[in-house]
């Protein structure tokens, strides 16, 4: 009987650690060294005109939520807390906002804080240009007041299917309340 514990012993730590790669503990991530290195970067940038109720014709965003105290063509006091923004910006290679189109920035952020300035966004880049095809999409937290901020590549169709990585964005100027240019320094870790 005690020989048939042992070999029943013996099987079922051999059979659950054939499965075992060896390379970390169960539950814990391991660091791949390919990982480090992105597989594609791309550099763009993207403008921000939101409507102030009277650049209608120029407007590439607009308030479409608003806190009690605000109201949807001038942001709200407060660090803009409770606005909620929606956007078709053009993207652009460079940071000349006359320069050629190459795709859309379409999304939205939020801004989500009373005491700190900082949005949540939520956008994809749709490109239609003869160098790119498809889409990327970003999601996550962007405190404004910080140099760099990261957010997440969550996915992407066309030339970017199933695209993962890190965009970093800098704001790269603004002019009051109505205007904004964002650099998003895109880097994949994961290109298909």
């Amino acid at each position: 009987m005690r020989l048939i514990s042992s070999l029943l012993l013996f099987f079922l730590v051999v059979s659950s650690s054939a499965g075992y790669s060896g390379g970390t503990v169960p539950g814990r991530m391991r660091k791949n060294p390919a990982a480090r290195h992105p597989c594609k970067r791309l550099i763009f940038y993207f403008h921000d005109i939101i409507y102030n109720g009277e650049n209608a014709k120029n407007a590439t965003a607009a308030i479409i939520g608003a806190p009690s105290w605000g109201n949807r063509t001038i942001l709200a006091g407060q660090n803009h807390f409770g606005d909620l923004v929606v956007f078709d910006d053009p993207i652009t290679l460079d940071n000349n906002l006359h320069s050629t189109p190459i795709g859309r920035a379409q999304g939205f952020y939020l801004y989500d804080k009373k005491d700190i300035f900082t949005a949540w966004l939520g956008f994809s880049f749709v490109f239609n240009s003869t160098q790119h095809k498809g889409s990327i999409n970003f999601a996550g937290a962007d405190p404004l007041m910080n140099k760099t901020r990261d957010i997440s590549v969550i996915g992407g169709t066309g030339d970017f299917f199933m695209a993962r990585g890190v965009a970093t964005l800098m704001t790269d100027a603004f002019e009051g309340e109505d205007y904004f240019r964002l650099r998003v320094d895109i880097k994949l870790y994961e290109c298909w």
